[in-house]
């Protein structure tokens, strides 16, 4: 369980966590017919991103797709579209979009306002004759995608997905360390023993941070090489020097959880209260910058923040020792006020 299971979830999670939207079902009301719409239907459909769901000269029929759940958007191309684009320069689509998939929603109007401006593009091209000498300048923008320069997602997603994970084995095994002490009734023989309690919490500590450091190392070198392709660019004793850092505070978290709870029911359901924090306002699916502040606050609270943007830094990057310098102060706070918590918060009585 603590090492197959995880590197499933890699293998399975970023072939779902794609951000690019396909598949979109659309229903094409053309009350026009001609050769323009013609091509406008051809185009869309041709652009990967659509599916034709219904193609007719019925709005009511079209919205009765949207209402089965059979149709994302309605195109409606209105009677005498190539006419009136041709005699007046100038004509007027209708867009009808299902808003309840608010994601799918955004995107699919995008995509389709993109490719009719594309072909209004087209048409105006065709309709205006090219001189031989354009005295007008004429400014030509070509891009250049750095570090990912295909849009892969799979670059973007497996090393969040990889660093939450590791926060997952780290925290959910930890919480139930001592519970399970204090389930099977052991913890009293430790507690009149004459080990330290700092002695104590590293004995249940270190044995997870060396699971760790594996599944860390079986999915970086293994999952992401092998499969996804992913080689990481930056310094692999410097990832894995703020890896050491950030399992001892995600480690010491779990135990202070564990001193906390009474029994393992307990400690499971807060740190899966906390790790839906923690995935959620990590920045791993959507933009931190994009969150009002009350929620970027608890985004910088949230040591998995820090963890997977220095895995997309260093990994895709290539970034060094200063671009992480901040991440690796915070993270020795997490670490440092974790484990003295929970050194302090374990009870024990000689």
């Amino acid at each position: 369980m603590i090492f197959i299971l995880p590197l499933f979830q890699l293998l399975i999670l970023p072939l779902a966590a794609d951000y690019e939207v396909k598949n979109i079902s659309i229903s094409i009301v053309d009350h026009d017919r001609s050769s323009y719409s013609q091509s406008l239907v051809s185009k869309i459909t041709a652009s990967g991103y659509f599916k034709l769901a219904d193609y007719g000269n019925s709005f009511n029929a079209a919205f009765q797709q949207i209402e089965n759940d059979k149709s994302d958007l309605i195109l409606e191309i209105p009677a005498d579209f190539e006419k009136n684009l041709v005699r007046e320069n100038k004509n007027q689509l209708f867009i009808a979009v299902n808003a309840i998939n608010g994601t799918k929603a955004n995107l699919g109007g995008a995509y389709l306002s993109r490719i009719i401006a594309n072909f209004n593009a087209d048409i105006r091209a065709e309709w205006i004759t090219q001189p031989r000498f354009n005295p007008q300048p004429i400014i030509e923008v070509t891009s250049s995608n750095w570090f990912n320069p295909n849009l892969n997602y799979n670059f973007f997603m497996v090393p969040g997905i990889l660093a939450f994970l590791v926060t997952m084995v780290a925290a959910y095994m930890t919480s139930l360390n001592i519970v399970k002490e204090k389930e099977v009734g052991t913890i009293e023989q430790i507690n009149v023993t004459p080990i330290k309690k700092h002695l104590f919490i590293l004995g249940k500590l270190i044995p997870f941070w060396v699971i760790g450091m594996f599944i860390f190392s079986i999915g970086l070198f293994i999952v992401a090489r092998v499969i996804y392709g992913i080689v990481p660019l930056g310094n692999l004793f410097l990832l894995y020097g703020y890896l050491s850092l950030y399992l001892i505070a995600m480690l010491g978290f779990g135990l202070l959880l564990s001193t906390y709870a009474e029994t393992q029911q307990q400690a499971m359901s807060i740190a899966f209260f906390f790790m839906m924090i923690f995935l959620l306002m990590s920045g791993l699916f959507t933009p931190i910058d994009s969150m009002p502040e009350w929620a970027k606050t608890i985004a910088n609270l949230n040591p998995v923040t820090y963890f997977i943007e220095v895995m997309r830094m260093v990994v895709l990057k290539g970034s060094g020792l200063a671009d992480i310098s901040k991440h690796i102060f915070v993270m020795l706070g997490f670490a440092t006020v974790f484990n003295t918590w929970a050194i302090l918060n374990y009870k024990k009585t000689s």
